[in-house]
């Protein structure tokens, strides 16, 4: 892959600069970890890089591959750990529908994620659900209901797999 076709990698169905926002990325996790005293690991700092690297979403055996290729950690629980570290701390987020995880977008800002998953080629952009989160908020105060959790997951077919189909 060429310098310049590596600087503008998509992210979901956006083309951007890779390098700067592999490196922001992983420079915002060290940060955070260090403010919040978390142990940034080897094997949870390359988790991180492999789903900024492929800005798709990826299963945890395919995560746990690449770490098993680099000898990073040749069990399942390996791989385990660190997802569910970097999800738990807001690295990265779980793709319900794909059974996998993808590098947060929006790192370090305080949002609840929604999901756009292209049902054909099953790439996924990452954006925020905040006027969700307040209809929902609203109706589960309305009944006395209280929410731990928000999870918005769009289907639907991303720009290029349209045009694909009317071509």
């Amino acid at each position: 892959m060429t310098d310049r076709m590596e600087a503008s990698r998509p992210v979901g169905f956006q083309r951007h600069d890779h390098g700067d926002c592999v490196s922001s990325a992983i420079e915002s996790a060290e940060a955070r970890c260090r403010e919040d005293g978390l142990r940034f690991t080897p094997v949870r700092r390359r988790a991180l890089e492999i789903l900024l690297e492929e800005h798709q979403a990826m299963g945890a055996y395919d995560v746990l591959k690449r770490l098993q290729e680099e000898g990073l950690g040749s069990q399942p629980p390996a791989a385990y750990r660190a997802l569910d570290f970097l999800v738990s701390h807001g690295f990265a987020h779980r793709v319900e529908r794909l059974n996998a995880f993808v590098a947060c977008t929006h790192p370090g800002a305080d949002h609840v994620p929604a999901f756009l998953i292209c049902t054909k080629c099953e790439r996924v952009a990452e954006t925020v659900s905040i006027p969700a989160r307040n209809l929902l908020d609203a109706a589960a105060e309305h009944t006395g209901f209280t929410i731990d959790t928000v999870l918005v997951e769009a289907e639907g077919l991303c720009a290029a797999c349209q045009e694909r189909r009317s071509a």
